[in-house]
């Protein structure tokens, strides 16, 4: 496990040879692409901060309706609406906040070789994944501009849910998907992703303008089985070439 500094502190870096990287790049390998989630975004749709809104608001005015119809008076049913308000603030406030952090610590990073994922508020972990490892990868397009990228691992790797959580694919929990999500430029990153692994292991790539898969592979492009080197690994530092 890699422990750190976050995206956007002071000295935030100084433990990491390259930017969200455990261990500097081989010399045969190279960032094309390299981004953070936003968090905006993040709160929307990974922690459901609006749907949350939403949820309280409606609680909210039923409460206030039933005091009413229960002959409370208008000051009663403010004062009991102020009180579930103030619940909601804190828990929409602290959604927020994690959202915002999970944004300032984690580094998608995209080289011609493989996808690495710095992630982690407290305990930070980088998980390497080879392009030789990633059987394919979709595109779901969010608003503003954001957009989720799951990838799909060979069928003999597996990282656990909790592990990525919220950088995984949901309610994907057998066969867990890393997924970049809440990147901004979502067609750009994909392109940017087709183009590195159909140079590095040699496939024809797909990209469809709303759900794209970005790295269609048959089974005889890739080896059923891979070197130690070539597997996903999720431990600090580990850089290894695949």
């Amino acid at each position: 496990m890699t422990s750190g500094h976050s995206h956007g502190y002071p000295h935030e870096h100084e433990l990491e040879p390259q930017r969200g990287l455990p261990e500097a790049l081989p010399s045969n390998e190279r960032i094309v692409w390299q981004g953070s989630p936003s968090w905006v975004s993040l709160a929307r749709h990974a922690f459901h901060v609006r749907k949350l809104v939403v949820y309280f608001a409606v609680i909210i005015a039923i409460r206030m309706a039933n005091v009413l119809a229960e002959g409370g008076g208008l000051s009663k049913a403010l004062v009991s609406a102020l009180w579930l308000s103030l619940l909601a603030a804190v828990a929409i406030g602290i959604l927020t906040a994690v959202a915002f952090l999970v944004a300032r610590t984690t580094i998608y990073t995209i080289t011609n070789r493989r996808v690495v994922m710095r992630i982690g508020i407290v305990l930070r972990v980088t998980f390497n994944l080879p392009f030789k490892r990633i059987a394919s990868a979709d595109l779901k397009k969010l608003s503003n501009n954001t957009g989720d990228i799951p990838l799909a691992l060979m069928p003999e790797d597996q990282i656990a849910y909790l592990h990525l959580w919220p950088h995984a694919r949901p309610w994907r929990f057998a066969k867990t998907e890393p997924m970049l999500r809440s990147v901004r430029n979502p067609e750009q990153v994909a392109a940017t992703l087709t183009k590195a692994w159909s140079a590095c292991v040699g496939g024809q790539a797909m990209v469809s303008p709303t759900i794209a898969s970005t790295a269609e592979v048959r089974p005889e492009q890739v080896p059923s089985r891979a070197s130690h080197a070539d597997r996903v690994d999720g431990q600090s530092g580990d850089m290894r070439t695949a």
